[in-house]
């Protein structure tokens, strides 16, 4: 049977990219939108017009996550302010590109502590909020195609999200007797402030070592998020679905056809 969870949802980094779309997409399919952020706080205020501009209820808390034990008391203070939460999308997170030999213990923990800790500390929060109301829930976390394929200069980053899908996992095994669910979206490059495309729509043919020869969208992302956070996937637990135009799947196709070493840069 379907869980009756509260349709509130609490979007870590919403202030832009994948997380503003799935914020939208959420407020569409009638949640109240729980919205955090780093730095951007007009981004954050735009993200809240959105979400009200389409009769729900928003609230919006600064997040912090390298200090991730602070940082994830907001999930509590936005799901009292917006009565309860019913699904959490952990989708905050930052990168580098450096090679490991040239990364200090610093920039190492860093991120370690935004895109994992901060997502299990986050987790924790909402899913004893959701096991304590007793009405199921959904924990979507924003992984990457690098949660399973490495890449050189992202080190800590792929170490981080290779982490956050085994604990995605074990959290699933731990929540299903209380109908909440667990999962992992894996977006391949899409087009958003963090890859350096600042939301521009993606175009045909401008990646043609991709099956799907363009970066994805934010709102092609937010879509497989909502799918993940609906009661129509309450059978899936402990899975990734990788959102990635079969960038993937080139893995030995595209190892053969390279011509130099110059992915070994970076």
């Amino acid at each position: 049977m379907s869980p009756a969870y509260e349709r509130k949802v609490i979007i870590t980094g919403a202030d832009s990219g994948i997380g503003r779309a799935t914020a939208v997409t959420m407020a569409q399919r009638g949640f109240d939108v729980g919205i955090t952020f780093h730095s951007d706080l007009e981004g954050a205020q735009e993200t809240e017009r959105l979400v009200r501009d389409r009769g729900r209820q928003a609230a919006v808390r600064r997040h912090d996550l390298t200090d991730p034990e602070k940082a994830a008391t907001v999930i509590d203070e936005l799901a009292d302010e917006l009565g309860g939460v019913g699904v959490l999308v952990n989708n905050a997170g930052t990168g580098t590109a450096e090679p490991l030999l040239e990364t200090d213990y610093a920039r190492w923990r860093s991120v370690l502590a935004v895109d994992l800790d901060g997502a299990f500390l986050c987790a924790q929060r909402a899913a004893r909020r959701m096991v304590a109301a007793g009405l199921g829930g959904r924990i979507v976390n924003v992984t990457s195609v690098h949660e399973e394929y490495p890449r050189v200069g992202a080190g800590p980053y792929c170490a981080a999200k290779g982490g956050l899908r085994m604990l995605s996992r074990v959290l699933a095994l731990e929540l299903a007797p209380y109908d909440i669910t667990v999962n992992t979206i894996a977006p391949g490059e899409i087009a958003t402030p963090m890859t350096g495309q600042e939301d521009q729509p993606p175009r045909r043919g401008s990646r043609p070592g991709y099956p799907v020869d363009r970066p994805g969208d934010a709102r092609e992302v937010a879509a497989a998020i909502a799918f993940l956070a609906d009661h129509a996937s309450s059978y899936i637990t402990g899975a990734t679905l990788f959102v990635d135009g079969g960038l993937t799947l080139m893995g030995p196709q595209a190892g053969g056809a390279l011509s130099s070493d110059e992915w070994r840069q970076g």
